[in-house]
Formats: C-alpha cells, sequence, structure tokens
C-alpha cells in the first residue's frame, strides 16, 4: 500500500490580503487630526475618524485571534513542513517582534482618553481584549518571530490558547476568510483564550 506524501502546511491561511498596519494608519490618522490648532476641529476630525480607528483596531485583534487559532491547528495534524513562513531563517528582534503588539497595548490606555477628550465620551476595552494582546505578545515571543519555525512541531502556544476543538479552527477561519472581514473573527476570542 502506497504511503501518502504530506505535501506541507500554509504558515498563512489567507489573512495577509486583508490585514492593514494598525501602527501606521493610527499615527497618519492622528497627523491628521492634529495638524488643527483650533480644539472644535480636532474634535471634528476625530468625532470623523473614532470608529475607522476601532475597525482598524478590531481587525488587527481579529487577525490576532485567527493567527492563534490557525498555530492551534496546525498542531492538531501530522508534522510537516510550514510552507510560505517569511520570517523563517531572517534574525530574530524581540523589540521589532513586540512593535505592534505594544503600539495596540498603549492605545488601549491612551484611547479611551481620547474619547473622553475629544467626544466627552466614556470608552473601555474588555479585560478579554487587553487578555488577547497580551497572548499574542507572548504567543510571538515563544516562537521568536517565526524564525526558526520550520515544521508545524516547532510551533509553540502560550497555555491559555484553548486547544481541545483545534480541528474545527481550519473550517471557521476558511469561513470567515470568504468575509474578507478579519474583525468578525473576534467572536471566537472565548473558543480560543
Amino acid at each position: 500500500m502506497p504511503k501518502t506524501e504530506l505535501k506541507g502546511l500554509e504558515f498563512d491561511p489567507g489573512f495577509a490580503p486583508y490585514i492593514l498596519a494598525f501602527t501606521g494608519s493610527v499615527e497618519y490618522i492622528y497627523l491628521d487630526i492634529n495638524k488643527f490648532k483650533n480644539l472644535s476641529q480636532k474634535k471634528m476630525k476625530f468625532m470623523q475618524y473614532h470608529k475607522k480607528i476601532l475597525e482598524l483596531f478590531n481587525n488587527n485583534l481579529g487577525f490576532y485571534v485567527g493567527c492563534l487559532m490557525w498555530a492551534a491547528y496546525l498542531k492538531t495534524q501530522p508534522e510537516q513542513e510550514i510552507l510560505s513562513n517569511h520570517c523563517f531563517g531572517k534574525e530574530y528582534n524581540e523589540e521589532e517582534n513586540k512593535a505592534d503588539t505594544q503600539f495596540m497595548l498603549e492605545f488601549t490606555k491612551l484611547f479611551p482618553k481620547d474619547m473622553k477628550y475629544y467626544l466627552g465620551k466614556n470608552y473601555e476595552f474588555e479585560s478579554n481584549i487587553i487578555k488577547l494582546l497580551e497572548t499574542y505578545e507572548e504567543f510571538l515571543a515563544l516562537n521568536k518571530g517565526f524564525v526558526n519555525t520550520k515544521t508545524n512541531s516547532d510551533l509553540v502556544l502560550p497555555t491559555s490558547v484553548k486547544t481541545e476543538n483545534a480541528i474545527e479552527y481550519k473550517t471557521i477561519i476558511e469561513n470567515i476568510l470568504k468575509t474578507e472581514d478579519l474583525s468578525l473573527l473576534l467572536k471566537e476570542l472565548p473558543t480560543i483564550l
């Protein structure tokens, strides 16, 4: 009986076309807001942008949930090479590795203050959002930015990541990718953490 040959597992299940750099996008938006000297003009600009900022934030959060789910799914598979890992073989830089999650964690502290200052509204991020950011940062650190991740057995998951139903994560991810809206993965946060 011929042995079935395993072909490998994709590093990215299809997230790349739907993610934007949160840091650069938010910095650009705040530059636009801050070009006005008049407070009422700044308030007006912030009012125009705040929903877009949250959409970008939630899209990145969805991406993080998806990455954790994908990694958990990959761990359920027989050992295979990780295909198209653009990080593999590069030099690990811990500061760069943590930059985006650090920026987003800082954002969760500053954005509520801006909501109060510019719009007079109270706003608070839920603790599970902070937990997700911290877990994703831990995931990146445990895997050293994936520079040495050649096979799925090389992946390391934080202990807080749930893997009981990880075999189902692939289907969930594929269905959400059809919508082209990664923020929908946020509803899976209780599934993974």
